[in-house]
């Protein structure tokens, strides 16, 4: 256990480190001054994320991972179909709900929808989809087809919206389908996948183990469209928070760990609830592996609650001075500086590492935790980049939605099904709680410095839409390298037998 532990302490010391340096680098310069208190609190609360993401992927391997597939595949084997798709439907909602994430989305639009309402749509939404999900498992549907669907499905709802007068709700929108796919659910929801795909077997067992996380990413984003219209209309609320880094110090700050963990413990006491109930019931799994799962969730909680409290109180006030300050000194800067954080803040998700594994384990090393991590940082560089574009010239997320998934749409036609589950997969994962607490902040910041508060909510959001979506088209960029090399491989073998030497060739003649 303490081997295993130093090893995933150092993994997270890697993937921070380059995020801590560029900050503290960047804060002794004209573009970004910091004081010496906020450097060091970041610099604390940078190793703190540290211990968080270690305890955290320690906790995913010993608990929520082994949750995930024992309740996929005891289910599944005992026949009881109906029981399984009921018990994903009620963890769905009831994980979605309990999502710290969702309810900071349902405040921000409270004015004109009501907190509970929208929580409870958005979780039924979820439960819904991956429900939907699991039966596309054991009945072995095409992903791209129901992917296809339901974005076009999403995209009729945005025009309807914009047609309404309501195109401030479309950022909002989009952004729910990243932050209800958290943590604490990702790791569980694949790995249910992995557990009912490889016990129904067949040829494809290793890309139908993936896509849950894809089609459950777009239930939130459908429920929050459908609110929408149906809304009053009016402004939407949305009151600047404080981010100043005295906010959450003193005694802010023992409410702040209280809150987060009180949040993470209802997430996580639900899925031990719904994992207790079918262990007594069905799973009947031996005791030794029972205290595993019990100490995994220990790690997995205190890493969490670390993690949290740690962006929250370091991470999401310097984002936000960076922003606003770089935004005043340099657009430019600004927009080279938000492609190299975006590339390297993906690698301190916790969620991604846990994708990362899976992915190279499911397909037998042929996609590397390297190659994931490559395609990911590119795209999420990508995307913040593209991000601070639109915000510095002020126009429609849609103009970059659309063509967006319409280009990986297209992509997966033309590549191996399993990049396809696994990229879009991956949009969910890298849209994580690091990206909404410091990447968030650094864009409002800058836009309340160019274009006001008010176009907060226009301009803003939509950055953890467009981390969601960039990761679609260089991951099945990927596969298309693939799918290309193996053509010019076979195309070369071909040209090379043909023009060997004729001379070489041995005739058989019957006489």
């Amino acid at each position: 256990m303490r081997k295993a532990l130093l090893g995933k302490l150092w993994e997270a010391l890697v993937s921070v480190i380059p995020v801590m340096a560029l900050v503290i680098i960047l804060s002794f310069t004209p573009l970004a001054p910091l004081t010496w208190l906020e450097r060091g609190i970041f610099i604390i609360s940078a190793l703190l994320l540290v211990l968080g993401i270690g305890l955290f992927n320690l906790g995913s391997d010993l608990a929520m991972t082994p949750i995930g597939r024992h309740i996929g595949d005891g289910l599944t084997k005992s026949g009881k179909l109906g029981i399984l798709v009921l018990i994903c439907f009620l963890m769905g909602v009831l994980i979605t709900v309990a999502e710290p994430d969702l309810s900071v989305l349902a405040e921000q639009i409270s004015a004109v929808i009501s907190q509970p309402l929208l929580i409870i749509t958005v979780g039924v939404g979820v439960g819904l989809f991956l429900l939907l999900a699991v039966i596309r498992i054991i009945t072995k549907t095409d992903l791209t087809a129901l992917l296809l669907f339901f974005y076009m499905l999403l995209f009729a709802f945005a025009a309807m919206l914009i047609a309404s007068g309501k195109q401030s709700f479309l950022p909002l929108a989009f952004d729910s389908g990243g932050v209800t796919t958290g943590p604490i659910t990702v790791p569980f929801i694949m790995a249910l996948g992995l557990g009912i795909a490889q016990t129904l077997g067949g040829k494809n067992a290793e890309q139908n183990s993936f896509g849950l996380i894809a089609l459950c990413s777009a239930g939130p984003v459908l429920a929050v469209l459908i609110l929408s219209l149906s809304s009053g209309g009016g402004a939407i609320n949305y009151p600047i928070p404080d981010y100043s880094i005295e906010s959450s110090l003193g005694p802010e700050f023992f409410r702040l760990l209280g809150d987060t963990a009180w949040d993470v413990a209802k997430s996580l006491l639900l899925m031990l609830g719904f994992f207790l109930i079918l262990q007594f019931v069905t799973l009947k799994l031996p005791k030794q592996k029972l205290m595993q799962i019990l100490a995994g969730l220990g790690f997995a909680f205190a890493g969490l609650v670390i993690f949290l409290t740690a962006v929250a109180v370091g991470f999401m006030p310097v984002g936000y001075k960076i922003g606003h300050s770089m935004a005043t000194a340099s657009t430019p800067a600004l927009q080279i500086f938000a492609f190299i954080i975006g590339m390297i803040v993906v690698l301190a998700e916790p969620a991604v590492h846990v994708l990362n594994q899976q992915v190279e384990e499911v397909t037998a090393g042929a996609v590397t935790r390297r190659q994931m991590m490559v395609a990911l940082s590119v795209g999420v560089g990508i995307s913040i980049g593209l991000s601070i574009l639109r915000l510095i010239f002020g126009f429609s997320l849609l103009y970059y939605l659309i063509p967006g998934y319409l280009i990986s749409l297209g992509l997966s036609f033309f590549v191996p099904k399993i990049y396809t589950a696994i990229a879009f997969d991956s949009g969910g994962v890298a849209s994580g709680p690091l990206t909404s607490s410091f990447i968030l902040p650094l864009t409002i910041g800058a836009c309340i410095a160019l274009r006001g508060a008010d176009a907060v909510l226009d301009y803003a959001f939509g950055v953890v839409a467009l981390v969601a979506m960039t990761p679609l088209i260089t991951i099945q960029l990927l596969g298309f390298k693939a799918v290309a090399r193996k053509f010019i491989r076979r195309k070369a073998a071909v040209r090379r037998i043909i023009s060997e030497d004729d001379g070489q060739i041995i005739y058989f003649v019957k006489k």
